[in-house]
């Protein structure tokens, strides 16, 4: 992709508007909270106090509408905290300008890192950059700036409060992702009906998965249904995909093909009925005809052999999901009993080991989270600098635009420095023309804020343009409450944010992270991991009196993890202006439908795997053995464009159909893992004959 391509669809992507769900009820709680603390700050302090306590319950209201599965009061709490510590902070090191440089520059270098945490502890630290650079202009003693502090801290208690005091569906976010990974699975279920070859995006299931990480105290208060349904939709994809395989389910054609979309349909059914329960926290209702369906009829069409299997696992596992919603999870007491195991996540400060660790794995040079805090820090120091040397005031406008839009990667750091932009100046031309024609008093213009907020937090799903519309109006109105002239605001603001925009893209065109050169590091970890995987599941048929289905459960979450990581770098890649560097786009799609293809024959014989009891296979360790010394040297391959070879597994099957005459489940999966490593093989092969020909990424 050319510098032009690249940088008008970053100009598509952020003036995109998203038609998406609003939550209005949400919205008004937010607004509600600014309104407090501006309202009383306003009628028991002055002007400048309400415009400073304004921050703290904007920004606490503003991370507690981003995607974290963590209690909401917990994260406005946690911003209003660090906001409080930078305000104060940048105060005591405003009296020099080299000593507030220094203090803004290693501050914002920390909180560039902290994107290595998580996107929800990066929005964090830099809404903290962001009110260091306001809150410093503002308090005039040491005691000033502890009163501005709390008043900052005192917003995010007060949007806290609310949070508890009106709660509005409690568990939602739970709630939806649970829901959606069922909804998921029902939409495959379906369209493995007509064909069976039909993609899986695990990406709900992972979702589903983080939903259920809870803290010991959340685990006391969450809801029966929330408790069982996510584990049977882990095991229900394999089975649904086993009995529409027309080489380990039923046959491609015939009664038993009908059977089995009767069932993949009647599935498709239930699995909705038991989202719709679990979404809005209500009863299973199924229909008659789904519940006809998923009994073993005792004449007509009637499956045989894996297919069997499947169908009759598919019917215990939708029993299952059934009861589980319907039924409540039984816990542990005092004087004994059941225990509903869940996934622990840490508590915050459990957490800060955890985040000690990733900044450690971030801390270098060749890391784009390093690089990023390094870009960000330079820019923000650059920005200050340039908005305290041009006459118009106000000189954090420029870094602060700067930090907002700047992300690790190129796509999302020149789209949201287009949207800031053309937002900002939709924003303060709306509500400078109102200023302008109005005249409003102080009260009018905190009315006005509020409803800018409320709009913003309403508004905040539809894409990054609108957002920033909202908040430019808000600070011009935030501004009036002040007393500052609306010509003045208009005119700084457009000046600073183009300024702090152009900047923010400058530095990343010339200290650039680019994923592109990194696509083969991630496909050669994809096809570890997807290896593992395959490993532990012939590991099972193996030794099936050593079976851990622990080991299977670790492998597949891994091989998710490698999936996931591969699509979002490909996906940030696709924006960037780079030559694709040893990996083509058309080698690029096929290495990736390999893969995938690898993971979906692994998956299929999951849903066989044997009983303990079952009689050891020794081709299946024969075969084991040589794909698991084949596959660290073609990772190795992947990486340094190299031909794969995988001759030694080939023939290990070869031997081992040979010597047993086997024509299970084993040997059919192993011989479409094969032929995916094969493709793979294939879609990488160098050379002018092979897809991998140098070509521009388009």
């Amino acid at each position: 992709m050319t510098w032009s391509s690249a940088l008008r669809k970053a100009a598509r992507d952020g003036l995109t508007i998203e038609r998406t769900k609003l939550t209005p009820v949400v919205a008004a709680r937010g607004a509600l909270g600014v309104a407090i603390v501006v309202g009383v700050t306003l009628w028991l302090g002055t002007p400048a106090l309400a415009v400073s306590s304004a921050f703290g319950a904007f920004s606490a209201g503003l991370v507690t509408f981003q995607r974290s599965w963590r209690p909401r009061p917990v994260l406005a709490l946690a911003v209003a905290s660090g906001l409080a510590v930078s305000t104060f902070l940048g105060y005591l090191a405003a009296f020099d300008p080299v000593v507030f440089g220094t203090l803004l520059t290693v501050w914002t270098l920390l909180a560039g890192m902290a994107w290595a945490v998580g996107p929800v502890s990066g929005l964090v630290a830099t809404q903290t950059i962001a009110v260091m650079l306001v809150t410093v202009t503002l308090p005039t003693s040491v005691m000033g700036a502890l009163h501005h502090a709390g008043l900052i801290a005192v917003g995010g208690l007060v949007q806290a409060a609310l949070i508890v005091l009106l709660p509005v569906r409690p568990w939602g976010v739970q709630r939806d992702a649970l829901a959606d990974a069922l909804a998921a699975e029902a939409d495959y279920a379906r369209r493995l009906r007509h064909d069976p070859q039909a993609l899986f995006d695990p990406q709900p299931l992972m979702d589903a998965r983080e939903a259920a990480e809870l803290t010991p105290r959340q685990a006391r208060s969450r809801p029966r249904q929330l408790g069982g349904p996510r584990g049977v939709a882990e095991r229900l994809r394999p089975v649904l995909a086993a009995l529409a395989d027309p080489v380990l389910g039923a046959p491609a054609e015939g009664p038993e093909r009908d059977r089995a979309r009767d069932l993949l349909g009647a599935a498709a059914t239930v699995l909705d009925a038991v989202a719709r329960a679990i979404r809005w926290g209500k009863p299973v209702k199924l229909p008659e005809e789904a519940t006809a369906v998923l009994t073993v009829p005792a004449t007509g069409p009637v499956l045989h052999g894996a297919a069997r299997r499947s169908a009759l696992r598919l019917m215990a596992l939708l029993g299952d999901a059934v009861d589980a919603t319907d039924e409540p999870v039984r816990r542990t007491t005092a004087r004994g009993g059941h225990e509903h195991r869940h996934l622990l996540r840490p508590s915050v400060p459990r957490l800060v080991p955890v985040a000690l660790r990733a900044l450690r794995r971030e801390a270098r040079w060749s890391s784009p989270v390093g690089r990023h805090a390094v870009r960000v820090a330079a820019v923000v120091l650059t920005g200050y600098a340039a908005g305290t040397a041009l006459p118009w005031g106000h000189a954090y406008w420029a870094p602060m635009t700067s930090v907002m839009v700047m992300r690790p990667d190129f796509g999302q750091t020149y789209s949201r420095g287009v949207a800031r932009f053309a937002g900002t100046v939709v924003g303060v031309a709306v509500a400078g023309a109102l200023m302008a024609f109005t005249h409003p008093g102080p009260w009018v213009c905190a009315g006005l804020a509020v409803l800018c907020v409320g709009l913003m937090y309403l508004l905040m799903r539809t894409g990054y343009s609108v957002t920033s519309a909202c908040i430019a109006a808000y600070v011009v109105f935030l501004l009036g409450i002040a007393g500052e002239g609306w010509s003045q605001t208009i005119e700084a603001r457009v000046a600073l944010t183009l300024l702090g925009g152009l900047l923010a893209m400058a530095a990343y065109a010339l200290f650039p992270t680019w994923e592109t050169p990194r696509l083969r590091d991630r496909l050669a970890d994809w096809l570890t991991a997807n290896g593992h995987y395959a490993l532990a599941v012939l590991g099972a048929f193996a030794r099936p009196e050593e079976r851990k289905q622990r080991r299977v459960r670790e492998a597949l979450l891994d091989a998710r993890a490698a999936r996931t990581a591969w699509e979002e770098m490909a996906g940030r890649a696709l924006t960037e202006p780079v030559r694709h560097r040893g990996l083509s786009r058309s080698s690029e799609r096929a290495a990736e439908a390999a893969l995938a293809t690898l993971g979906r024959a692994t998956m299929l014989m999951e849903a066989h795997l044997p009983d303990r009891e079952a009689e050891p296979s020794k081709g299946v360790a024969a075969f084991a053995a040589a794909l698991e010394a084949a596959l660290p040297a073609a990772a190795e391959a992947v990486r340094d464009r190299r031909a794969l070879d995988w001759t030694a597994p080939h023939e290990a099957l070869a031997a081992w159909r040979a010597d047993e005459g086997e024509e299970g489940v084993a040997v059919r999966g192993s011989e479409l893992l094969l032929d995916a490593l094969d493709e793979l093989a294939t879609s990488l092969s160098p050379g002018p004959g092979g897809r991998n020909r140098a070509a521009r990424r388009p």
